[in-house]
């Protein structure tokens, strides 16, 4: 016997988990004795009830919209399921009630937190929207749009990171990177601060992308998570450091390979195969940059991605127009997306606009009493 709890969302979700590992208990017996190999079943591989939530999602993601979202977003989604789908992946959504998702909301914030649960509800109301403008066999809709019981809810907001950087800060971390060997992270470091570009923009730039307008060196691109495009100006400093690392590099960067690499690693005293240099992935490059943080500031918690809150902070201290802080950025940070988009069309002088902000705003910063100058 399992004690799953008092009776609610998330005594169900144990019991489905329970059911679901004794159902692959007896398929793996059964493989066993008549000698099988016993398969696995992930979520792609489950079949939903009919007119169920969980069909009708599996029904969005054949479709060519769901194929078409940047994969930042599509896992996005997924993140979000994995806690909706225990619980209503196999109900009816026209039969969920306001106390079954608050009940459920509820047990999210106590298990999970304030912001996977917000973002768990955030996917059921993109979900409950696309759900409901499919059809089932007969004709009918999965759900009706206005009636979404989340819309009784109101969601916990999490609270937005506030960390930034200074520039002597990211010139330390920079500098330390290249001393102790890391120099994929140390030129990934200066283009991420004068770009303002996000860590996964900025470990997938090539050197297609990189050009000169006569004004200096820029990357132009789209970004990863929304598709939009964006240009990231660097200065001259770090046009000779990139320049000097592309240098350094044991093999010639094809057009559409990655510039950022691991620095790899030799056979150690036991031996084995040297680790050559290869392209930054999420988590590779989040090591890196932790395992230098420490050694320049130990015990600080501040992350790769605050350098782009920290270059929007100099840029708004140094009295940058938002339109021109919308384009360097490659969002919607200014007021009025439609105008700007019409008007003010992104090209490399708008965004050198937000670089001249930012470096008068750098020296306000430094000015200020609670700047630290470094």
């Amino acid at each position: 016997m399992v004690d799953c709890g008092e009776d609610g969302p998330q005594a169900w979700a144990i019991a489905h988990r329970c059911n679901e590992r004794w159902d692959e208990a007896r398929k793996a017996a059964r493989a066993a004795r008549k000698g099988e190999a016993v398969e696995s079943s992930g979520p792609a591989a489950r079949v939903y009830p009919a007119g169920s939530l969980g069909e009708g999602y599996a029904r969005y993601r054949a479709t060519a919209t769901w194929k078409s979202k940047p994969p930042r977003t599509r896992e996005d989604w997924e993140r979000g399921w994995k806690h909706i789908d225990p619980i209503f992946g196999d109900v009816d959504p026209g039969s969920t009630s306001l106390e079954d998702l608050d009940a459920w909301y509820a047990a999210l914030l106590e298990r999970v937190g304030v912001r996977e649960a917000h973002r768990a509800m955030k996917i059921w109301r993109a979900l409950w929207r696309v759900v409901a403008a499919l059809k089932k066999a007969d004709g009918t809709p999965y759900c009706l749009r206005q009636e979404d019981p989340s819309l009784g809810i109101r969601r916990k907001t999490p609270t937005p990171r506030n960390a930034i950087w200074r520039e002597g800060e990211a010139v330390r971390l920079v500098k330390a990177a290249w001393r102790n060997g890391y120099r994929g992270l140390a030129a990934a470091l200066a283009v991420a601060w004068d770009t303002m570009l996000s860590p996964v923009d900025v470990r997938t730039l090539t050197t297609a992308q990189l050009r000169d307008d006569g004004g200096g060196s820029l990357f132009s691109l789209a970004r990863a998570k929304t598709g939009k495009a964006a240009i990231g100006t660097v200065s001259r400093r770090t046009e000779r450091l990139v320049a000097a690392y592309i240098e350094s590099l044991p093999f010639s960067l094809l057009p559409d390979t990655p510039i950022f690499h691991t620095r790899g690693g030799e056979p150690g005293s036991k031996g084995g195969r040297p680790r050559p240099p290869v392209p930054y992935t999420k988590d590779t490059l989040g090591d890196d940059f932790r395992v230098v943080r420490t050694l320049v500031f130990p015990g600080d918690t501040r992350k790769l991605m605050d350098f782009r809150r920290s270059g929007a902070v100099e840029a708004v201290a140094g009295g940058v127009d938002p339109a021109a802080l919308a384009g360097k950025m490659a969002n919607t940070i200014d007021q009025n997306r439609a105008l700007q988009e019409t008007y003010l069309p992104q090209n490399a002088a708008v965004v050198r606009l937000a670089d001249r902000a930012r470096a008068s705003g750098r020296a306000r910063l430094r000015q200020s009493k609670n700047g630290d100058g470094r």
